[in-house]
């Protein structure tokens, strides 16, 4: 993470003129007792009554003039802190999406939402009215403590002796309640993940009829987050009354001292007047020290909390020069490839070439590593061994933009984001797909009739995650994505398994037609039975390779997988009849 002191510095000048103005205004502050000092020992003893409405005008306009500059001052400060957040928070996110999917499968979406949201709050408190405070303490403790030694060193005296006392309580605190304050986001972090998670889920729950037990997880945390925060009270509660007690402790004994100095005629009572005066301001910055402290405090812990997230660094980098191919083809080329997470081999020695405008189906049982062909091509992981290459150039030598935005991905997971339907299938290019290309796209995806026949058609808002809509009915959507955004390799991961075999029919149809580079992965035979070559994933490693009948005569996986979707339809009656249909959905 950038130093906090970098952004700082960027705005320097409009600190310093917020400084400037905090000194003025307690500049302005400090001459009210000093009038006061004339009113009492000229006017009240002396008897000077003509001074009297000159005195009374100055104390107005210095009232007036230490509003405009506590104004100004308190202005600035907002302004310069909000664009130091707005930085930060920039920085943060930005660094976030540059990290690889290692760091995203070790950490929970509530955790990084905190970080982002309430730890960056914290920042922005400490770059903010915190500091201003802080500076207004300085300066006017320092001024107070000028205007009275000034006027009485021998008064001057309690306040000194009594201020470092209050400084080590402050530092004592923040030592105290910084472990608490870090503890304290920790849970919160968990107490956001749990609540994100349940309301994302929500509709599991409620089929597994699991409120009680999901309402008792989240109470656990909240009892934890309950207990911090009174952790954190009680050392407060225990320490601020210190604060107070000496605060409310010296102006009596300074009115005391001084009324004994005043009867030995040693100081005026318009002396002792001001100096009450400034031993009343002085009294506020003490009570502040240890609301500072807390406040300060806990900025420390966000940022230390932060820093964590800038020490991770991404795995999948680009090299300091890379390829950029003047048109990308759509060649895919495997060569002995193996990827191994954690100590756990998921892929081995996988290779296949694949033309640009062929097709390659990949079938397997569940955990057997096809999706992670996809995340290896994309570079989502590097490679333990081997190499992949895109039209014959390795891509680890290929920018990431150019290689990911080669590529259109129909994922397993489908992820609709909370906008309309044209905005979820423009978001490959949304600034150059126009909105008959988004009908064009819908239409191949055999999305259109469902589409048309809701009330804002294309303007409709799915929810978030798509929940308006059924299974299928996004699996459609994200095909319509993927065509929308017309790159020379199309990825579909399992995109069909939520639509009827009719509806699959169509679409295959229609994708058949779209000139790319096809990957299908997928369980159903009618999905991959058309690709130029099939291979059968095993434990991670290649068992079966060939065409949909070669594949067939091996009387391995692919066969059994055949038997057992189709079998039904050959061993009826009617066998020439069900095996025409099956040929019709297959072809």
């Amino acid at each position: 993470m950038k130093k906090i002191s970098r952004y700082i510095i960027r705005h320097w000048f409009a600190y310093l003129l917020a400084v400037l103005c905090i000194v003025i205004a307690v500049s302005l502050d400090m001459l009210s007792p000093q009038v006061t000092k004339r009113i009492i020992d000229n006017v009240i003893v002396g008897g000077e009554m003509e001074l009297l409405p000159r005195l009374l005008i100055m104390i107005l306009m210095i009232g007036i003039g230490r509003c405009i500059f506590q104004y100004l001052k308190e202005l600035i400060f907002d302004a310069v802190s909000s664009k130091i957040t707005v930085n930060i928070r920039r920085d943060l996110f930005k660094h976030i999406q540059s990290l690889s999917l290692n760091f995203f499968d070790k950490n929970n979406t509530g955790e990084l939402m905190s970080r982002v949201k309430d730890d960056v709050d914290q920042i922005w408190a400490a770059v903010g009215y915190i500091s201003m405070l802080i500076i207004e303490v300085i300066i006017h403790t320092s001024i107070v403590l000028y205007c009275m030694y000034s006027l009485s060193p021998t008064l001057a005296i309690l306040p000194t002796i009594a201020m470092p006392c209050m400084a080590g309580l402050a530092i004592l605190m923040e030592k105290k309640l910084g472990k608490i304050y870090e503890a304290i986001s920790e849970q919160n972090a968990q107490l956001n993940t749990v609540a994100q998670e349940n309301l994302s889920g929500v509709r599991t729950v409620k089929a597994f009829a699991r409120e009680k037990h999901e309402i008792s997880k989240f109470l656990s945390h909240n009892k934890r987050y309950y207990d911090l925060n009174m952790q954190q009270s009680k050392v407060f509660v225990k320490l601020y009354p210190y604060f107070q007690f000496v605060t409310k402790l010296l102006p009596m004994v300074v009115i005391m001292l001084g009324g004994y100095l005043v009867m030995k005629d040693r100081i005026s009572l318009g002396t002792l007047g001001a100096f009450a005066e400034y031993s009343t301001n002085i009294v506020w910055p003490m009570e502040m020290l240890g609301w500072l402290s807390n406040g300060f405090a806990s900025a420390i812990a966000s940022t230390k909390r932060i820093n964590k997230i800038y020490a991770e660094k991404p795995m999948i980098v680009e090299k300091e020069n890379p390829v950029v191919l003047n048109e990308v083809k759509g060649a895919v080329t495997f060569d002995q490839v193996s990827l191994a997470l954690d100590d756990k081999t998921i892929l081995s020695d996988i290779s296949f070439s694949l033309a640009p405008g062929k097709t390659i189906g990949i079938m397997g049982a569940t955990g057997t590593g096809k999706s992670s062909i996809i995340n290896l091509l994309q570079r989502f992981y590097d490679s333990s061994e081997g190499s992949i290459y895109l039209d014959g150039v390795n891509i680890k030598d290929l920018t990431l933009k150019q290689l990911r935005g080669s590529i259109s991905l129909v994922m397993q997971d489908v992820f609709l984001f909370s906008d309309t339907i044209n905005e979820n299938v423009k978001m490959g290019k949304k600034k150059y797909i126009c909105n008959e290309e988004v009908v064009d796209a819908v239409s191949y995806a055999q999305a259109k009739d469902f589409i048309e026949r809701m009330e804002d058609q294309y303007d409709t808002i799915v929810g978030e995650r798509g929940v308006g809509l059924s299974g299928g009915q996004k699996q459609r959507i994200s095909i319509a994505r993927a065509i929308a955004k017309k790159t020379p390799i199309l990825v579909l991961d399992d995109s069909t398994s939520a639509l009827d075999m009719e509806t699959e029919l169509e679409i295959w149809r229609s994708l058949s037609q779209i000139e790319a580079t096809k990957i299908i992965i997928a369980h159903r035979i009618s999905a991959v039975r058309n690709a130029d070559e099939i291979i059968i994933l095993e434990d991670g490693r290649i068992a079966e390779r060939g065409t949909h009948e070669t594949l067939l005569q091996n009387r391995g996986y692919y066969y059994k997988t055949y038997m057992a979707q189709y079998g039904d339809y050959l061993n009826t009656a009617e066998t020439d009849v069900n095996v025409q249909k099956l040929e019709a959905v297959c072809q």
